[in-house]
């Protein structure tokens, strides 16, 4: 479906002819309507599938066709980061770049002067206030914050949200908003706690679920069965063989991601790190770096798993395992965006072994294995189980991974591997508007990149 066939004002379709989007997303074309419509709404639907168009769309396209107040906020998005608010403020001034419809993004971690600039766009009356939940009630505690006239009220990322603890900021944040106020929600998963919130905010809502948790079908994904001391050689291995021209690493903490960053730069590589300890000014050097070219890797802690939308990100690089299936469906989604190849490779230690499986099973596949470079030596065995008394059942000789001998202590070989590493790369077809210039749009902005970090400190 095209958007000149679900949305109404000439201004908006200018804009999107513009930025070369023409044909809706899956979820642009279930959610533009609805909203349209003035449902209330619960999206199910993972990063990466043009959500933030769904609803930022129809939200400029109703406030460009007028009815709402000129000196009001109209429209509350919340998101998880700053990272993720900068991004979507970037988009909605694509979106609406033909039409007199302001906006603003209000976080954390500024200096005084971007904090009086906040207090005076929302003290005016921005049209769209895209806030992290901390800050907007720390303007809100101050007293000139009217949100009483607020039409939308959007939670981009809501699972992320509670799971960062701001279950209580939402809802007292709601509690300043107008009864009949439409409550748009947007989440990768559903848990228990997202339908707890749903339930109590919103109002007979239409419910979308859309490929929830599954990476795209492009992104070729593999694993190595490691030692942890084994992970930096076969990192350093894969690298001498592929030079990383754009490729993101994923570790469990700041302290691993400072080390490895430490260690890659001894290779004479470009590395740029990011993690809770940088400051705002220094997140934003390391992105912009990153896209134009000066650094070829950033090392991350999951800060920037999610809301990233750079497109050509070759590899994404599982360090670690992360803890959650859906954790890692969201950092592989870096990769293999607009319509290109992308890989993923995640190390594997042997007490991450049930992790891995949780990943297998929310995939309904298994992750192939690659091969240990031969020269680092024995590797565990993926699937050993561990007895009770924390000894591994299984006995006598057996081989690792690598073919040499091991003795009655390791397990015996069932490896689960599968030698068929391919992965099927599809292929989408989409219709061209007769008197419209457009390429496939698949992505939930025009911006060519942003971030997505997380704000406690990790």
């Amino acid at each position: 479906m095209r958007f000149d066939e679900i949305l109404t004002n000439d201004d908006v379709l200018d804009g999107l002819w513009d930025m070369h989007f023409d044909e809706c997303t899956p979820i642009q074309e279930k959610t533009i309507p609805a909203v349209m419509e003035g449902h209330d709404l619960m999206a199910c639907a993972q990063t990466g599938t043009g959500k933030t168009a769904a609803y930022l769309l129809p939200v400029i396209n109703c406030l460009a066709d007028g009815g709402y107040p000129t000196d009001a906020v109209n429209c509350v998005v919340m998101a998880p980061t700053r990272e993720l608010a900068q991004q979507i403020d970037r988009q909605l001034q694509g979106f609406a770049y033909f039409m007199p419809v302001s906006g603003t993004a209000i976080y954390g971690g500024t200096d005084g002067y971007a904090y009086e600039q906040q207090r005076k766009s929302l003290k005016m009356g921005a049209d769209v206030v895209i806030a992290t939940p901390g800050r907007l009630l720390a303007h809100l505690s101050m007293g000139y914050v009217d949100l009483s006239r607020v039409s939308f009220f959007i939670l981009d990322e809501a699972d992320r949200m509670l799971d960062m603890g701001f279950y209580d900021d939402i809802m007292q944040i709601y509690s300043h908003l107008p009864k009949n106020v439409q409550v748009l929600m947007f989440s990768a998963t559903m848990p228990p706690k997202i339908q707890q919130m749903a339930n109590k905010i919103l109002k007979d809502p239409v419910e979308i679920k859309l490929a929830v948790s599954k990476p795209a079908d492009k992104i070729k994904q593999s694993a190595y069965i490691c030692y942890e001391t084994q992970k930096l050689p076969i990192l350093k291995s894969i690298f001498r063989e592929n030079p990383p021209q754009r490729v993101i690493i994923f570790s469990s903490s700041k302290i691993k991601v400072k080390n490895l960053a430490r260690e890659l730069r001894k290779s004479n590589l470009k590395i740029g790190e990011m993690h809770s300890d940088l400051d705002q000014n220094r997140r934003e050097d390391v992105m912009l770096d990153f896209k134009a070219g000066k650094t070829n890797v950033i090392v991350a802690t999951d800060i920037i798993s999610r809301g990233i939308d750079i497109d050509d990100i070759e590899m994404v690089i599982n360090y670690d395992v992360p803890r959650d299936p859906e954790d890692y469906v969201h950092r592989i989604g870096r990769t293999a965006r607009a319509d290109r190849d992308g890989r993923a490779v995640t190390f594997v230690a042997n007490e991450d072994f049930p992790r891995l499986a949780r990943i297998e099973k929310l995939l309904e596949k298994e992750v192939p294995k690659e091969k240990v470079p031969a020269e680092l030596g024995e590797t565990p065995v993926y699937g050993a189980r561990r007895s009770s008394k924390g000894g591994r059942h299984g006995a006598g000789a057996g081989k690792s991974r690598n073919g040499r001998k091991t003795n009655s202590a390791k397990p015996d070989e069932k490896n689960g591997r599968t030698e068929n590493s391919a992965r099927p790369t599809g292929s989408r077809n989409f219709k061209r508007h007769s008197n419209r210039r457009g390429k496939p749009q698949g992505q939930d902005s025009s911006a060519k990149s942003s971030t997505s970090s997380t704000e406690p400190t990790k």
